[in-house]
């Protein structure tokens, strides 16, 4: 697996800082990856298409604005932005020029996922998204693994609070485990206050299928026309037994079968939480500490079943968008420094990729999640 063409040769330089590409740098989500990967001594290129509010996130980062012609300076500090549009392919491919990775956090993901890993594939360097639609996950799996592989590019969809963070706890629970009977993924969200980029997946991924809804069942995708049933979870204390929309299906159902042998893989969701998200009352997230996340506080909990024995592994944490960065970035660390399994190229899940229980240990050593069990 080549990390990335000249990424190697970029890393050599006097600065040794890598440089990762954000493509929807100044959305809800971006910001919080743009922040993270600057903490971390990253320099960060900021990629979208609106040039002023790129500016204006160079400015709150307290970085500096590089807006000239000549990309191909990197200062190894502070942001340099690089407006860029997905119906453009020539300055994706400017935009990314220099960078040794590119993260897209800009949905909805099956408008820019397509195009995006088509830059990154040219530009041979590891793509990485935060997408959580069930469809547009699906499609780069079956559009990109064959090509991605045979490029030696590693492509990792859904490297966030949906679809990677389950797959990481169902990995790290599984332990020695090669296959399972059933993979089921608990989450507990004390209020659910959507983004528009959430609000506008969720009208894509509706219209996608018919406005049905997806389950995973019988080592497979299926569509349903029945509303999901109700039932309860007894989550680590002090949460305990809430009500729940069980086969409330998020990216887990592509993620965790993507590289465990499984049958049945169910996901649900407190009853409050999958009320708040379809409210068109609920507010959009609000900032209450320094680190601009909201008050909401997170439960995610899994259960691994083979035969009569079980498996469990669950984390806590604030804000869904928020810690979509840590995950995401340390996902970009990680392969960037070569830290993956060997075999590991193509399209793959962080369940496949990672050693599941260090990552979710560092994960923890950063402040962002809590270990229950």
């Amino acid at each position: 697996m080549s990390v990335a063409r000249g990424s190697r040769e970029q890393m050599d330089v006097a600065t040794a800082v890598p440089t990762v590409a954000v493509f929807g740098a100044y959305g809800h989500t971006g910001r919080f990856v743009v922040r993270e990967l600057l903490d971390r001594g990253l320099a960060v290129v900021a990629i979208g298409r609106d040039a002023d509010k790129l500016r204006s996130l160079a400015t709150d980062m307290a970085g500096t604005a590089m807006a000239g012609e000549d990309v191909g300076t990197m200062s190894g500090q502070g942001v340099e932005i690089r407006p860029a549009s997905v119906d453009d392919p020539a300055s994706l491919d400017r935009a990314l020029s220099g960078a040794q990775a590119v993260i897209n956090c800009a949905g909805p993901f099956a408008t820019t996922a397509a195009p995006v890993i088509e830059a990154a594939l040219r530009a041979g360097i590891p793509y990485v998204d935060v997408a959580a639609e069930i469809e547009a996950n699906a499609d780069t799996f079956a559009h990109y693994a064959d090509r991605a592989r045979a490029a030696g590019v590693l492509i990792v969809p859904a490297m966030a609070f949906y679809g990677g963070l389950g797959d990481v706890l169902a990995t790290a629970a599984m332990g020695d485990w090669t296959k399972a009977d059933e993979v089921h993924i608990a989450y507990a969200l004390s209020h659910w206050h959507p983004t528009e980029g959430t609000r506008a997946a969720g009208r894509i991924s509706r219209s996608r299928r018919g406005g049905r809804r997806a389950v995973y069942t019988n080592g497979r995708l299926e569509y349903r026309d029945d509303a999901p049933p109700t039932a309860e979870w007894t989550f680590p204390d002090p949460l305990g037994t809430q009500p729940v929309i069980a086969e409330f299906t998020m990216a887990d159902v592509v993620t965790v079968p993507s590289h465990v042998p499984v049958p049945e893989v169910r996901t649900y969701m407190t009853a409050t939480a999958a009320k708040d998200v379809v409210s068109s009352d609920a507010p959009p997230p609000s900032p209450v500490d320094e680190r601009g996340r909201s008050d909401q506080t997170f439960v995610v909990d899994v259960v691994v079943r083979t035969g009569d024995e079980e498996r469990r592994a669950s984390v806590s944490g604030q804000d869904i968008y928020a810690v979509t960065a840590p995950l995401v970035v340390e996902a970009v660390e990680r392969i960037l420094s070569g830290r993956v399994r060997r075999d590991a190229v193509g399209v793959v899940s962080a369940g496949a990729l990672f050693d599941a229980v260090d990552f979710l240990s560092a994960l923890k050593a950063s402040d962002c999640l809590e270990l229950l069990q």
